[in-house]
C-alpha cells in the first residue's frame, strides 16, 4: 500500500494518516482500520476532482475526438470508461494514474468469472440474468476492437493480446461494478477543464502528436444533433475514485461517507469510530444478490424477526443471512398465471392491451419481495387490472389510473400460485438447501462460490416460503371469516323466520 500512499500524496491528495490505515482484513481483502477513536464529523481523506479517473478526465476521448467518440458507441454505458482505462494502463509510468491502476485488483470472484459448473448453483435466482457476460463481450467485438483499428496511432495493436484483450476487458468492467462512484460534473466548476489541460501536456510530452490526431482534437467542438435525454445518466459521471474505493461495505455499518464539493471529495465519518474498527462506506444496504453479482461475496449477519427473520415458529429467529435480501419477480411470470386462470393464452390480445398500458403507464415489469413478507402493491394491482371486466378496464384507461391494491380472495389465490410457481424455478428444495449449508464445515466444507451461491438461494427462498405461508394464513382467516359471516346470515334468516311463525301463530290464538 505505500506506493499508493505515495503516489496519491504526489497527486495532491489528502490522508489522515494518524487517524486511518490501510490493511489487509481477514475475509475482505484490503480496508481501512481507525489507528485511533475518530469523532462524528472528521474528514479522513480528501481527492482532488481531478484525480477521478472517468472519460471525462481522462484525455483519450478528447484525442479521439467527440463525433469519432460517438460514432464508435463509446458515448454509451461503461465502453468508453472501460477504454481509457485500458489506454492509460498501457501507457504505464507516462499516465497520471499508474500508481493507482497498479494496485486495483488483478482477480474477482463474481459470477462473471465462474465455471459453467458454478454457475448451475445459481439457478432460479436473479443473479443469473444479471449477469450479462454476453452483452458485455458483444460491446467488446462491435465497439471496442473497432475504435482501437480505428486510431493506429493512439493503440498499439501488438498490445491487443494484453491491455486491450477480452480477458482484461472484462477485468477492467468488473473493476468499475465493484468500485466505482457516480461523480457528477460541478456546474461552474473549472476543476475538470484544468485536468483536460494539464493531462493533455502530459499526453502531448509522450506521444506524437501528429495532423491527423489534432484534427480528430478539434472535433471537440463539433455539436451533436443527438443530444441525450434529461433523464438518461450521464456515463461521464461514472468514475473511479481512488482511496474511496479502498472502504469495505457491510449490512448496516456505514460510519463514513463521500461528500462532493466543487473541486475535491471528502471522505467523511459519519458517527464516532472507536480505534481498531474498521472504516465502511455504504450506499444502501445490497441484497446478496448484488453483493454476489458486483463483489463477488454475501453478506450474513444474525435474522431477528425485526430486521427480516420472518416466523419465529421455523427458527428463523437464530438463523442468519442478509436483511436486504429480496426476491424479483418478473410480471411475465405473473402473466402466465393470469393466462392460466382466465383460460386464455400469454399472448392474448385483451391481456397485452392492458399489460402494454401498464407499462406505458410506468408500472412494474419486475416485483419485488422483501425480508417482511409483504405482498406489493403494484402487484396487487396488475392481477385486478388483468382481472377487470372490460367496462372496468375502459374507466381506468380513460382516467389514467391503475385499480387500487385492494386484496381480496381471488388477488389472494393468484398471488399464492404466482409465488409456489416462482418457488418451483429453484431446482432444489428450501430443505435441501438448508441442511446442505449446516453441514457445510470440515472436511464438507463448500468452495466459496458454491457457499455464496447457496447462501443466495437460501434467502431467496426464505422470503418466499414466508411469503407463502403468511398468504396461506391470510386465505384461511378470509374464508373462515366468509364462512362466518355465511352463518351468521342464516342464523339471522332463521330466527326471523322463528319469530314470523310467533306471529303468526300469536295471531290465529287471538282469533279464537
Amino acid at each position: 500500500m505505500n506506493g499508493l500512499l505515495s503516489w496519491f500524496s504526489r497527486e495532491n491528495g489528502t490522508l489522515d494518516t494518524a487517524s486511518m490505515s490501510l490493511t489487509d482484513i481477514p475475509g475482505q481483502g484490503k480496508g481501512a482500520i481507525a489507528l485511533r477513536d475518530i469523532s462524528e464529523g472528521h474528514t479522513l481523506f480528501t481527492i482532488p476532482r481531478s484525480l477521478t479517473l472517468s472519460t471525462r478526465t481522462s484525455s483519450l476521448p478528447n484525442l479521439v475526438g467527440n463525433v469519432a467518440w460517438k460514432r464508435l458507441g463509446l458515448d454509451k454505458g461503461w465502453i468508453g470508461l472501460i477504454l481509457c482505462m485500458m489506454w492509460e494502463e498501457s501507457l504505464g509510468e507516462k499516465s497520471r494514474w499508474s500508481g493507482y491502476l497498479e494496485t486495483l485488483p488483478k482477480k474477482f470472484d463474481t459470477p462473471m468469472f465462474w465455471s459453467a459448473d458454478d454457475l448451475k448453483e445459481l439457478y432460479g435466482t436473479a443473479v443469473i440474468d444479471k449477469i450479462g457476460k454476453d452483452e458485455a463481450e458483444r460491446d467488446y467485438h462491435e465497439k471496442l476492437v473497432p475504435a482501437l483499428q480505428s486510431r493506429p496511432d493512439l493503440f498499439d495493436l501488438s498490445h491487443v493480446s494484453s491491455f486491450y484483450s477480452l480477458e482484461n476487458y472484462h477485468l477492467m468492467g468488473s473493476r468499475i461494478l465493484s468500485r466505482s462512484f457516480q461523480v457528477e460534473k460541478w456546474e461552474g466548476d473549472a476543476g475538470d477543464d484544468e485536468n483536460h489541460e494539464e493531462n493533455q501536456a502530459v499526453q502531448e510530452d509522450t506521444m506524437d502528436i501528429d495532423g491527423e490526431v489534432a484534427e480528430h482534437q478539434a472535433d471537440n467542438d463539433a455539436k451533436d444533433d443527438d443530444d441525450d435525454d434529461d433523464d438518461e445518466a450521464d456515463p461521464s459521471d461514472v468514475a473511479m475514485v481512488p482511496m474511496a474505493d479502498m472502504l469495505n461495505a457491510r449490512y448496516n455499518s456505514e460510519n463514513a461517507k463521500l461528500f462532493y464539493e466543487p473541486t475535491e471529495l471528502r471522505m467523511v465519518t459519519t458517527k464516532a469510530i472507536k480505534a481498531g474498527e474498521q472504516i465502511y462506506n455504504t450506499y444502501g444496504d445490497l441484497p446478496n444478490t448484488d453483493l454476489l453479482r458486483r463483489y463477488g461475496h454475501v453478506d450474513v449477519v444474525p435474522l431477528s424477526s425485526e430486521n427480516g427473520g420472518g416466523d419465529s415458529s421455523r427458527n428463523i429467529i437464530s438463523e442468519q443471512g442478509n436483511p436486504a435480501d429480496v426476491v424479483e419477480v418478473p410480471a411475465d411470470l405473473a402473466v402466465e398465471v393470469i393466462a392460466k386462470h382466465l383460460h386464455r393464452s400469454d399472448d392474448d390480445g385483451t391481456l397485452k392491451e392492458r399489460i402494454d398500458w401498464w407499462l406505458e403507464e410506468g408500472g412494474d415489469d419486475v416485483f419485488i419481495l422483501e425480508t417482511n413478507l409483504s405482498v406489493p402493491d403494484s402487484l396487487v394491482s396488475f392481477f385486478k387490472l388483468l382481472m377487470s371486466s372490460s367496462t372496468e378496464w375502459e374507466k381506468m384507461r380513460d382516467k389514467g389510473k391503475p385499480p387500487k391494491p385492494k386484496m381480496d380472495v381471488d388477488v389472494l389465490m393468484l398471488v399464492l400460485a404466482l409465488l409456489v410457481k416462482r418457488l418451483e424455478k429453484y431446482p432444489t428444495t428450501l430443505e435441501h438447501d438448508e441442511a446442505l449449508l449446516a453441514s457445510s464445515t470440515g472436511s464438507q466444507a463448500l468452495s466459496n462460490n458454491r457457499r455464496s451461491a447457496l447462501i443466495v438461494r437460501v434467502g431467496e427462498k426464505r422470503i418466499l416460503k414466508g411469503s407463502i405461508e403468511k398468504l396461506e394464513a391470510l386465505q384461511r382467516e378470509l374464508t373462515d371469516g366468509e364462512k362466518s359471516a355465511t352463518k351468521a346470515k342464516g342464523s339471522v334468516t332463521a330466527q326471523r323466520k322463528r319469530k314470523g311463525d310467533e306471529n303468526v301463530q300469536a295471531g290465529k290464538r287471538s282469533k279464537r
